[in-house]
């Protein structure tokens, strides 16, 4: 059976990228409530070197996204803690295990982790190979097109497929380009013609037209949608509501019920002022998807409120404008 099946109207599989920094367990149990992905991912759940990996584990919790599915992307460089890590995941009801190769944070690539791995391609294949062998649950992995260039591009990607992943995904981006420049999905239509093993395409689908436009230049199997999802929760339901032949429309009410959950997720330790903060990232990307509401994005970035309620008292009339 397929891992990336199109539905019955031939929409691609569609998934929720693993994002550090905003793609928590508040925003993806927030686009749950909204749905329309196949299936969610985790933010890297990182293996340090001196890893008490079952007390890590514990930070995987199956049905956070329940009815849909999610997988969990580790990452680390040693190859024997990210298998035990793999096994404790998997023991844990994870359905699919990602192999994290394309964090750009110094932090993370200093410790030869994330897309440090695409420096040796040796190195990346033993770490992907330990996991795969360690765990009956499909095995796959998120890479960059390279570190500080694509001179290994090719042989990251045969690296990683030997391994016997079960389907790549690519964000044609290199460590160094950061979020910067355009995503080069040239690369993906390379790495399709390389492999043999299924690619997910990932990079600047902010939009319906962006996601046909992906598919077509790519041919890639599968799409993968990130900072897209958090300017537009939506996304989903409407490249679903494309394949349907019928447009999508927004309901005022499930948005409201997206920031519900988005704030009752939130860890109850954090600050009020914290909390406040996390908002602020939100609706500065969702005010960034909509032109009518750019110019007003300084005014909830720099806006002070001492409690939530006020806050979003003053932020969603002025989203609503822009509805």
């Amino acid at each position: 059976m397929t891992l990336l099946p199109k539905n019955p109207q031939g929409c691609p599989y569609l998934l929720l990228a693993p994002m550090e920094g905003v793609g928590d367990r508040s925003f993806r149990r927030a686009m749950a409530s909204i749905g329309g992905f196949d299936e969610a991912c985790t933010e890297f759940l990182r293996v340090p070197a001196n890893a008490h990996v079952p007390s890590l584990a514990k930070r995987y919790h199956s049905d956070e996204t329940y009815p849909i599915p999610q997988a969990a992307q580790i990452m680390g460089s040693d190859p024997d803690l990210m298998a035990a890590m793999a096994c404790e995941i998997a023991s844990r009801g994870a359905p699919r295990i990602d192999l994290n190769c394309g964090c750009p944070s110094n932090t993370v690539t200093g410790r030869g982790a994330g897309s440090s791995l695409l420096k040796d391609p040796e190195h990346l294949h033993k770490v992907a190979k330990a996991i795969v062998d360690a765990v009956d649950v499909p095995v796959t992995a998120k890479l960059r097109s390279g570190f500080e260039d694509t001179s290994l591009f090719k042989e990251n990607l045969l690296a990683a497929e030997s391994s016997g992943i079960r389907y790549l995904t690519l964000h044609p981006r290199t460590k160094v380009e950061g979020y910067g420049p355009p995503a080069n999905w040239d690369l993906i239509a390379e790495a399709k013609q390389i492999l043999s093993i299924p690619v997910v395409g990932n990079g600047d689908i902010l939009c319906v037209k962006d996601a046909l436009a992906m598919l077509h230049h790519t041919h890639c199997d599968a799409l993968m949608i990130g900072r897209g999802s958090v300017i537009n929760p939506y996304i989903f339901l409407e490249i679903k509501a494309h394949f349907c032949g019928h447009l999508f429309s927004k309901n005022w009410d499930s948005f409201l019920e997206f920031i519900t959950v988005f704030v009752d997720d939130i860890p109850p330790e954090m600050s009020i002022r914290g909390t406040i903060s996390k908002l602020k990232q939100l609706m500065s990307f969702l005010f960034k998807g909509n032109d009518r509401l750019k110019e007003l994005r300084q005014s909830i970035l720099t806006s002070n409120f001492e409690d939530i309620a006020s806050f979003l008292n003053f932020a969603l009339p002025l989203y609503q404008k822009g509805w």
